[in-house]
């Protein structure tokens, strides 16, 4: 491993941290927004702590104390602008209209979308509204959150979001009983010829012969996708006298046998199924999974049901699937493209029952997906991390509440850490150390890691971090941050004992920060719900992280803790702490002193002038 090395000079490095007369509160933040919530030492009541766009973390003032009372948002305390592109229930809009700016601008072109997106901090769509890389690149930043009224996301680029710290919400709760209950109906209803028997009955026609249906009780149903949708229709079919069978990579055995259901293959769910019915979510693996292929393993006269994504069955193979009678009939709520052509061989064919994307269509779904999304969205505007977000890890409410102040920790090492590097070296590799007593899996970093990342990148560059896009920004910089876990002996009560940051082969303008391993090393913990510096390269500290910071080498001797009090007693700059760490008596030891003020070139330039002291550094927090 290539050491680091000391720069001949001390370099003054400023950051973004500013000082706080509120010491005992925090504010983690996650989106780019004043709104604060206060979050206090102890936390074991809180479970909404929240992680935010730009994962800011700051200490309130009085006034943004002031503003996260009235719930205000935005620069300046102003309203957010929101933007549905697409029909929302009115209870949702109402929710809306309480804390922003709503505007309802319905059948966008994608021109008429990207010109409006960069006045919007929220973005509320349903299927129809295609949010492309373009979208992303003409919000200019400003846009924070995207809301998905409903559950599938494939219309929303993904990973344009996540490059461009976007939050992407979801609603997938609130419709799954109406999507299971539609799903049953199309089953019941092409076992049993309903619509086709309602249109001949219409037209005149008495055909009882015609529509002789079959019967479900005792027949096989392959749920292919055992989610909440999937789950639930499960239940229901197992109610009606089917067996139930399912297909899904990522279920749990354990939750299907509990409602009576065998999670088997994906070929052994569609060669032994009398009924299929499809509740998967469309990814490239996904897409037209249902093919010519497929189509020739299944049983003959399958019956098929489709209330997911159109774009998981491949449509001209299934005309042809139904043509040679391999399937029997199918009954459609989604299309590829939709709506579908008025000519459409699908749609028209008489084996085929067709409805209009109304898997969530019911009075109750509709005003619950509404207040659903309203309430995540806005939430993710006040920077809340939303359970249900959907390009960011799940980071459970009370992890992040026992998290909070090592939060703030892993940021502020993270800025130290990069102070710390000669102005010339390039940060390539970097590692973060936990301590802790528990367990790997009792520990969850993701967002520590995230926030030492955005402590590393922010003050030297002009890209936002945040949980979103860490681990992104992170590759797309070239930085390789790598994570070691090690028991301690502390109480397991605690989640972290201490973080350490080492940063390899880069230059240090202030030597004492090398350790004897060559890196640039820092130490903190969490001290009476407060974050600490512990310990500098090889020097033990005890220093609360909060305000400016300088940092000296001196000599082991009398007097020099009064010699720099003085010489910044003279220029007006209050010491706020102070602590010393030494290797041996009348060695060398360092001086970390805490400072309220930032101190002006004078009174730096004096006290790198006093004989004992070696090296000094200032940095801000």
């Amino acid at each position: 491993m290539a050491s680091s090395r000391a720069c001949t000079k001390p370099i003054i490095f400023l950051s973004a941290f500013t000082k706080s007369k509120f010491s005992h509160q925090y504010h983690v933040s996650f989106i780019n927004t004043t709104s604060h919530i206060p979050i206090y030492p102890k936390l074991s009541q809180q479970r909404s702590l929240v992680v935010n766009n730009v994962l800011k973390t700051v200490e309130p003032t009085e006034s943004s104390l002031r503003s996260s009372n009235s719930e205000e948002f935005g620069s300046l305390g102003e309203k957010p602008t929101i933007l549905v592109s697409e029909r929302l229930g009115e209870a949702g809009l109402q929710v809306l209209r309480g804390v922003g700016h709503v505007e309802c601008a319905y059948e966008l072109s994608q021109e008429e979308l990207c010109t409006k997106i960069s006045c919007c901090d929220a973005l509320i769509v349903r299927s129809g509204t295609k949010v492309t890389r373009e979208v992303f690149e003409a919000a200019k930043g400003r846009l924070k959150v995207v809301g998905r009224a409903g559950v599938g996301i494939d219309n929303v680029d993904l990973q344009a979001a996540t490059e461009f710290g976007c939050l992407v919400v979801n609603a997938p709760t609130a419709n799954t009983i109406a999507a299971a209950e539609h799903g049953i109906a199309l089953l019941a209803a092409m076992a049993r010829n309903v619509a086709q028997a309602d249109a001949s009955t219409k037209a005149g026609k008495w055909q009882r012969s015609k529509y002789v249906g079959v019967s479900m009780v005792g027949k096989t149903l392959a749920v292919m996708g055992f989610g909440k949708v999937g789950s639930e229709v499960a239940r229901r079919a197992k109610g009606l006298g089917m067996h139930v069978i399912a297909h899904d990579p990522y279920a749990p055995a354990d939750r299907a046998r509990a409602i009576g259901v065998d999670l088997v293959s994906f070929d052994q769910a569609i060669t032994t199924a009398d009924f299929i019915s499809l509740h998967m979510p469309l990814t490239p693996t996904t897409n037209k999974i249902f093919n010519d292929n497929t189509f020739a393993k299944m049983k003959k006269g399958v019956r098929i049901v489709n209330v997911a994504r159109g774009g998981v069955i491949d449509e001209d193979a299934l005309v042809r699937a139904l043509d040679s009678g391999i399937v029997a009939q199918a009954a459609l709520d989604v299309f590829t493209e939709e709506p579908p052509s008025k000519d459409s061989k699908l749609v028209q064919h008489e084996n085929v029952t067709v409805t209009p994307h109304l898997g969530a269509s019911t009075k109750e779904a509709q005003e619950g997906v509404a207040i659903e999304i309203a309430e995540a969205v806005l939430g993710a505007l006040k920077g809340e991390l939303s359970a249900t977000a959907v390009n960011a890890p799940m980071v459970a409410p009370e992890v992040l509440s026992e998290l909070a102040p090592y939060v703030v920790l892993a940021e502020k090492l993270g800025r130290l850490a990069v102070q710390l590097v000669c102005g010339g070296s390039g940060i390539k590799s970097v590692k973060v150390v936990y301590r802790s007593a528990r367990g790997p899996d009792d520990l969850d970093t993701r967002l520590l890691r995230a926030m030492v990342t955005k402590g590393l990148i922010e003050p030297i560059s002009n890209t936002i971090v945040n949980l979103v896009n860490a681990d992104f920004i992170a590759k797309q910089k070239g930085l390789r941050i790598s994570e070691e876990r090690v028991v301690v002996d502390s109480s397991p009560e605690l989640p972290v004992d201490s973080i350490q940051v080492q940063i390899s082969s880069v230059d240090s303008k202030f030597a004492s920060a090398v350790s004897e391993s060559g890196q640039i090393s820092i130490d903190g913990r969490v001290k009476f719900g407060e974050p600490h510096l512990t310990c500098v390269g090889s020097f033990d500290v005890d220093v609360s992280l909060e305000g400016n910071l300088i940092l000296c080498r001196q000599v082991d001797q009398p007097g020099m803790i009064g010699r720099v009090g003085n010489i910044l007693g003279e220029q007006n700059v209050n010491v706020s702490f102070m602590s010393v760490g030494r290797t041996s008596r009348r060695n060398k030891a360092i001086m970390a002193i805490g400072v309220d003020e930032e101190p002006n070139k004078e009174a730096l330039d004096n006290i790198g002038a006093v004989p004992a002291i070696e090296e000094f550094v200032f940095l801000k927090l």
